[in-house]
């Protein structure tokens, strides 16, 4: 069976979706309806920005959203999901991907998503450090037991989890981290604590969007990052997608389950390759590729 996954933020690049603006018509369509939508010219900052400006939250999630849906849309009949996965941002790409969500509201809801995200983060100073060389056990431990909010945000694979909350508990939980045998804890360069309860302005804001958006019966399971299971009902796939931004991006358990249910072939759909990497490290005997676009 083929598995389908969209990455998430930081993997974007200078000039990410050019070629397949100036291949395609139909994806030159889709760009020029995203500046639309979104009143500003997002395609200029992607092909032409510089790292800064394509860092901003409000850029950097449509941005990838947009490549990875341009992406698939080009695929034409070579686009056949079994299942679908996205990583935090890259679960609303999955759903434009098994048809759950149309490509413009999917777009609306990506570009909510991020402005409140961004408001979120400049209410409370807050960021997030990768642990590297520990168990997840002893890393949500750490967390309970340090002072003030710091929670496991992010099990992207064994071995290599994200933690989330306040600067001050986040560098002291990284301390204890080393201090348990940790190969490295590195706060890392965001402006926020992303799936973490610091997320809980965002999440009630960008709740109300999604409550107001047609969801439709999609055309295979999404693996969601809440309940790392199948799910195929509308309403359901719309709760999950509420809960998100507060709760962690559970991206191991999600794969596993994958594979579990028949998944022999990872296709990494938008920029870089950093998923099919976590993947090879979850279950090393799973194939992953990118799509070829002739």
């Amino acid at each position: 069976m083929n598995a389908y996954i969209f990455p998430g933020q930081g993997a974007q690049f200078v000039g990410m979706g050019l070629d397949l603006y100036e291949k395609f018509p139909i994806a030159k369509d889709m760009f020029q309806t995203a500046n639309e939508i979104l009143g500003f010219d997002i395609t200029d900052v992607m092909f032409n920005g510089t790292p800064e400006g394509l860092k901003e939250t409000k850029v950097t999630q449509p941005a990838i959203f947009l490549h990875s849906v341009v992406m698939g849309k080009v695929m034409g009949n070579a686009f056949k999901p079994d299942m679908v996965a996205g990583h935090s941002l890259g679960e609303f790409s999955a759903l434009v991907g098994n048809e759950a969500l149309s490509f413009e509201d999917g777009l609306k809801l990506v570009s909510q998503r991020a402005l409140a995200m961004q408001k979120a983060c400049e209410l409370k100073p807050s960021t997030m450090a990768a642990v590297l060389g520990l168990d997840d056990e002893l890393v949500e431990k750490i967390c309970e037991e340090t002072e003030g909010i710091v929670v496991a945000a992010n099990y992207n694979c064994p071995g290599q989890l994200v933690i989330s909350g306040e600067i001050d508990a986040i560098n002291l939980a990284c301390e204890k981290m080393k201090e348990a045998g940790a190969r490295r804890a590195l706060v890392l360069p965001v402006g926020g604590a992303f799936h973490s309860p610091l997320m809980e302005p965002a999440r009630e804001e960008l709740a109300a969007a999604i409550e107001n958006t047609i969801f439709s019966a999609p055309v295979c399971p999404i693996y969601q990052n809440v309940t790392t299971t199948p799910v195929v009902d509308a309403n359901e796939i719309k709760k999950n997608l509420m809960l998100q931004l507060t709760a962690p991006v559970k991206w191991t358990q999600s794969v596993r389950n994958m594979v579990k249910d028949g998944a022999l072939v990872f296709t990494e759909i938008g920029p870089g390759k950093v998923l099919q990497g976590l993947v090879k490290k979850i279950e090393p005997t799973a194939e992953t590729n990118s799509p070829v676009i002739e």
